[in-house]
């Protein structure tokens, strides 16, 4: 690891730090401080969590629940009550359960949502358990393929000093993982309203916005990542959101979606 990455690795640990602690720091930082880039999707977000106060949230494809989580910073600042749900055992373990074991109001469970409960193999990149290599396990193997493919691990996996494997099949790795249906999700939790549903799924978030039967459930908010679907994908996940109700906008590589947006978030939404 070069002198850079020890840095930046550095700096991420204070404020990893102050926020598992709960720390006034951190706190003020973000209610007093932080402004978010004008009509982007934290400008949304902090505007939605002041105007709504008490945010429900589920969100599916937490990871280690700080480095590149769009909702963190508002979950921490505004003190939402919900769960949040994280596969992998290493980054739930290391990272995800001690980041929010303080914080009153959200229980994170080590495990992935399905329409039965069980288990199932989820594939992760086995060399590192760097961010950049958790964030791409999925459901979808073909995800990781590409990632090999393109060449992407390679460089990664050098630029923090990894050992990579002679063979390529050997770069990904499958784990077994437990299953939740949406509707032991939300027993367990205690959820009957939820405010919010946030998906990072590699790949897997129509699927997931499908699972949590959005008919019946009604997420007042839902913010997928976009990223991995296929131009056909986007298309179908947009229609049938828009079937039940949902006007969305898409902000790079997250789509925002909303059920009847008030007067005052209705410039979010441009194409509405």
């Amino acid at each position: 690891m070069n002198f850079k990455s020890k840095v930046k690795a550095y700096y991420k640990g204070i404020v990893f730090n102050l926020s598992a602690r709960n720390s006034l720091i951190f706190t003020i930082f973000y209610s007093v401080f932080y402004k978010p880039v004008r009509d982007s999707l934290d400008d949304f977000t902090s505007m939605f969590s002041v105007m709504t106060g008490n945010i429900t949230v589920v969100q599916i494809g937490a990871n280690d629940g700080i480095n590149n989580d769009p909702i963190h910073k508002f979950i921490k600042r505004d003190r939402w009550q919900g769960v949040l749900l994280e596969p992998q055992k290493y980054v739930f373990e290391k990272y995800l359960k001690p980041l929010y074991s303080r914080t009153k109001g959200i229980m994170v469970l080590n495990a992935a949502l399905d329409y039965t409960d069980g288990f199932k193999p989820i594939y992760k990149i086995s060399v590192s358990n760097s961010r950049w290599a958790t964030g791409l396990t999925s459901f979808n193997r073909e995800i990781l393929e590409e990632a090999v493919k393109s060449g992407y691990i390679d460089r990664e996996a050098n630029k923090e000093g990894s050992p990579l494997p002679e063979e390529r099949n050997e770069y990904i790795a499958e784990e077994s993982v437990e299953c939740i249906s949406t509707q032991t999700l939300l027993r367990r939790a205690g959820i009957k309203k939820t405010n919010w549903l946030q998906i990072d799924t590699e790949g897997f978030d129509f699927e997931i916005i499908k699972i949590f039967n959005i008919a019946v459930n009604k997420p007042t908010v839902i913010v997928y990542e976009n990223l991995h679907l296929s131009p056909s994908t986007r298309d179908e996940c947009i229609s049938y959101l828009s079937l039940n109700g949902y006007t969305s906008q898409d902000y790079g590589a997250n789509t925002l979606a909303m059920l009847n947006p008030p007067e005052e978030l209705k410039h979010f939404f441009k194409t509405s």
